[in-house]
């Protein structure tokens, strides 16, 4: 079964009648790269922010809907939901706290500390 970026890039090529590399192209990116995302059964970790700028812009398609497959592909849950155009408030938000479940205790235990030492500094 095809994870949500395969799914939502094939049928992107499905309807268009794109090739790879037209996406490619069009987004300013690798063929190889658009592939990859296409044919990946898993992918590991989230593409590069640049990656999915490129993937939207050759795809025709909102940056948020591209980071969303995206993130499901990783097994990222994104938080939030879309409003009637289909984007979040802050996607970076979703996407941080999505990622924070993949991190052990220890880890997170510092990430919570670096977060309050953030808000402590913001409020002096």
């Amino acid at each position: 079964m095809a994870n949500a970026l395969q799914q939502l890039i094939r049928e992107r090529l499905d309807r268009k009648g794109w090739s790879y590399g037209e996406v490619a192209r069009r987004g300013g990116i690798p063929r190889s790269t658009v592939h990859h995302l296409a044919t990946t059964d898993r992918v590991v970790r989230m593409p590069q922010s640049g990656t999915l700028e490129g993937l939207s812009k050759g795809l025709e398609l909102p940056l948020d809907t591209v980071r969303r497959a995206a993130a499901e592909a990783c097994g990222i849950h994104v938080y939030g939901s879309p409003d009637a155009a289909g984007t979040t408030a802050d996607p970076e938000v979703d996407l941080l706290i999505a990622s924070v479940q993949k991190l052990s205790s220890d880890d997170r235990r510092h990430v919570a500390a670096l977060v309050e030492s953030l808000l402590d500094r913001k409020e002096k």
